[in-house]
């Protein structure tokens, strides 16, 4: 073994201070990171909940599409801040209150009579809880009456254990704009009527005051759940200081973050298996067709704590060191591969997202038969999956260990899909 001079033992010993310094100063950017997108995710929920306000004040076909448009542009940031999924313990045990999916709707609201009832899986499925101010739920009698967000946090949501009955979150508010979407594989999404907000005899489906008392309180509570999430990302927050309490396990969870939702969440249970099972209820956003633009942003999320950079809801640019430097130091090779598999990504999502928006829904993508619409899809699949294995790469060149990456049967075991 070679003998180290005096001058390459200096130069060792400062080595891991210098590396420590730049793995917090990354952590410090991903850090910023999370606190301007959860804060931008807190604005525009504010901002849908003024046009919620204006739906329920004065119901009219305006108004219901201004609450819409208030939803969609909600997503925008928020799906960004997915790439903070898997890796922080703090936002995984979170983010079933406001992103979780598929729901069974019926919980909710009434449904198409093809719907179906209780099923031996979910005994609840077709409860219709704005049409029950009263219910009994795991043997007890439920009081309804009063909808409250701390109602459908504490006993509505996910009632009686089971993960379909979701009560909270942006999909229950999207189902309460638009209702079921009952195209199929159809161009079309759901189209609840406004009287559905109605008051009085132009009420339409019944109960429309406890629908819309239902949608408001849905609504604070994402704004709550939101308020609290932005707050951990702060200075003294527990999701920052529980990374700088561990920088090379705050770069793991970086990594974790990034590999898990492009490869088994995005590539795989979002994407590839409604490919293979021809299902528009396995969109992600199912009832307003806004999948695409959830992928989309994905996409871009899992890009940015990778570069380092965010552009917020205003144009602001958060910025700083990134994971990017880090990897170029240890292997630059690496670092290009990644760089240039995630705009290989961003280009094939984006021409998933250019042929949605040109008119050819995600929906009719899913149609068994529909080459073009697979080949779509299966291409921004495809892509993610190739840049999860040079996030792989990055995990080597760093020398981190025990990085392991969620994973899907839509990808790993395709037979185990239809047992």
């Amino acid at each position: 073994m070679p003998r180290l001079t005096t001058a390459t033992a200096v130069l060792a010993l400062c080595a891991a201070p210098a590396l420590a310094q730049e793995k917090s100063a990354v952590l410090t950017t991903y850090a910023d990171i999370g606190q301007a997108v959860y804060s931008d995710s807190l604005t525009t929920a504010k901002a849908l909940k003024a046009a919620v306000k204006d739906l329920i004040a004065s119901p009219s076909e305006a108004s219901l599409t201004a609450a819409r448009a208030a939803w969609v542009t909600a997503r925008v940031p928020y799906q960004q801040s997915e790439a903070f999924r898997f890796g922080n313990a703090i936002v995984d045990e979170w983010e079933g209150r406001v992103n979780a999916w598929p729901l069974d709707e019926g919980l909710i609201d009434y449904v198409d009579a093809d719907y179906g009832g209780a099923t031996d899986e979910n005994l609840y499925a077709a409860l219709n809880v704005i049409a029950n101010p009263s219910f009994r739920l795991s043997g007890g009698e439920i009081d309804a009456s009063d909808i409250t967000p701390k109602f459908l946090a504490e006993t509505l949501h996910e009632a009686d254990g089971v993960e379909a009955n979701v009560a909270t979150g942006y999909h229950a508010i999207e189902f309460l704009l638009w209702g079921q979407d009952l195209n199929g594989t159809a161009h079309g999404a759901g189209d609840r009527p406004y009287t559905d907000f109605a008051a009085g005899v132009s009420c339409t489906n019944d109960h429309c005051d406890r629908r819309g008392d239902y949608l408001m309180a849905a609504v604070d509570l994402l704004i709550e759940d939101l308020d609290w999430m932005a707050n951990q990302w702060g200075q003294s927050g527990a999701a920052r200081t529980t990374l700088s309490d561990n920088p090379e396990a705050g770069i793991a969870a970086i990594l974790t973050g990034m590999g898990s939702l492009s490869y088994g969440e995005q590539a795989g249970e979002r994407m590839k298996l409604g490919v293979m099972l021809n299902d528009p209820e396995e969109e992600h956003d199912c009832f307003s067709d806004n999948t695409h633009n959830s992928h989309f942003y994905d996409g871009l999320g899992i890009r940015n704590v990778y570069f380092g950079e965010y552009v917020g809801i205003d144009g602001r640019v958060v910025t700083g060191k990134s994971l990017s430097a880090l990897v170029a130091a240890a292997d630059p090779s690496v670092d290009g591969d990644l760089r240039a598999a995630l705009d290989h990504t961003m280009a094939e999502l984006g021409q998933l997202k250019a042929a949605a928006e040109a008119g050819f829904s995600y929906d009719q993508m899913l149609a068994r038969g529909n080459a073009e619409g697979e080949a779509t899809i299966m291409a921004a699949v495809d892509a993610l999956v190739a840049q999860t294995r040079h996030i792989e790469r990055a995990v080597a060149a760093l020398r981190l260990e025990d990085v392991g990456f969620e994973g899907s049967n839509s990808l790993d075991d395709p037979g185990a899909v239809f047992q």
